[in-house]
């Protein structure tokens, strides 16, 4: 009687856990096809057929990348619990496995921009890009414009390709945080650049934030 009772808790456990996951990958769907969503609607695809095409090819790619970030961080989990004191060890492979992945996501990145650019335009394949991370490439390269008035047309160029580096890698990653920390690295990179450049960066950026609270003390559109 005991195993009996022991073997249905068991099955109840085994059901329940099976449910759990189909209940997380259902909300994971979910979620990851409202995201979709508002980046394929600003395209203004009229086309349904089309439409819909689009945003199996970018749900795709982000079960892909998940798939691989996954399998990545379960390795480097794994290996990590079962060396506890090979720090050297660890750090080997750790870069190996990363070296893995991001040969993998180099992949199905060429793939997926290929497949949007049989149904898009560049112009729609870029906001597509910039839906994927925040539209933080097109809002930092205007917040420089607006501390740097005086910036050249070369040093505008060299700074939106740069964030246009940033952005392609950073559509690849992980989460909202990485995607971020990729465009905070480049900005270093451009902060450098700028600096060399002859530009005093702390100060030009105190008089951008001081410009910025004048304007928005000023606004009579604002209410108190």
């Amino acid at each position: 009687m005991r195993k009996i009772i022991l073997t249905i808790a068991m099955l109840v456990q085994f059901v329940y856990a099976q449910n759990t996951a189909v209940s997380k990958e259902e909300q994971y769907v979910k979620s990851l096809e409202l995201r979709v969503a508002k980046i394929v609607t600003p395209l203004g695809i009229t086309k349904k057929k089309k439409l819909a095409k689009v945003q199996q090819i970018i749900v795709s790619q982000y079960q892909a990348l998940n798939t691989i970030h996954t399998a990545r961080d379960l390795k480097i989990k794994e290996f990590k619990l079962a060396h506890p004191r090979s720090a050297d060890d660890v750090k080997l492979f750790v870069a190996d496995v990363e070296s893995a992945a991001g040969n993998e996501i180099a992949d199905i990145h060429f793939i997926f921009l290929r497949d949007l650019g049989r149904h898009l335009s560049a112009t729609q394949v870029d906001a597509v890009k910039d839906g994927m991370t925040y539209n933080v490439a097109n809002i930092t390269y205007k917040g420089y414009q607006d501390m740097l008035p005086s910036l050249t047309d070369d040093q505008k160029t060299k700074i939106w390709n740069w964030l246009v580096e940033a952005r392609e890698i950073a559509m690849d990653a992980e989460s909202s945080e990485k995607k971020h920390w990729w465009f905070g690295k480049y900005k270093g990179r451009i902060n450098n650049y700028l600096s060399a450049e002859g530009f005093n960066m702390k100060k030009e950026s105190e008089a951008w934030q001081k410009r910025i609270k004048s304007t928005a003390q000023n606004d009579p559109t604002k209410t108190n």
